[in-house]
């Protein structure tokens, strides 16, 4: 049974779904709740990824390169939105996921499984010169939250869920098991 977050509940279009179409293309990633010695959540702003006619703010992290653990594809896009370095043994267990479908701006079916990692960093210097090529202008916002500005927000933070998670994780409450965070696109029709 998946980790209850706080008392968030996701709207019912909005449960991960238990299993990829066949017509979808797989599409893993790996994204980093990245937190400075102020427990502070780094996020970035982007275009509007939920189709509901506003940006969102969202985690660092992206797709896992074909032979990637979900590790070093934590680490590599760490380190390339960021300019932040970690080993991939920095990031320890998988502490929540989140799946569905979405459809591409080209009309493709993908299906994505974000795997969240924790990880508290000293250091809030942010480069975001390592990009690639298509995400910098996409990315060019980031800031760092407080978990009240997170609880208070009027604004779309990705994943949903996140303040719930984020106050388990920083009072030392680890899930056992990945918690299960609502998919944060509307199931696109059949």
């Amino acid at each position: 049974m998946a980790d209850t977050l706080m008392g968030e509940t996701p709207e019912r279009d909005q449960v991960p779904v238990a299993a990829p179409r066949a017509d979808a293309r797989l599409r893993p990633t790996a994204r980093i709740l990245l937190v400075d010695a102020r427990d502070r959540i780094l996020l970035f702003h982007g275009p509007d990824m939920m189709k509901i006619g506003t940006p969102a703010w969202f985690t660092p992290g992206g797709g896992v390169d074909r032979g990637e653990d979900l590790p070093a594809a934590a680490a590599r896009e760490l380190l390339e939105e960021t300019g932040i370095r970690a080993a991939p043994a920095d990031f320890g267990p998988v502490v929540a996921v989140s799946a569905g479908h979405w459809v591409s701006r080209k009309g493709r079916l993908y299906y994505s499984r974000d795997s969240y990692f924790f990880l508290r960093v000293a250091e809030t210097a942010v480069d975001t010169s390592g990009m690639e090529v298509y995400e910098a202008p996409l990315l060019s916002v980031h800031r760092w939250w407080t978990p009240a500005e997170l609880r208070t927000t009027a604004e779309h933070v990705i994943p949903l869920g996140l303040a719930g998670l984020l106050g388990r994780l920083l009072a030392g409450d680890a899930p056992p098991a990945p918690a299960v965070l609502p998919w944060h696109h509307r199931e696109p029709p059949l």
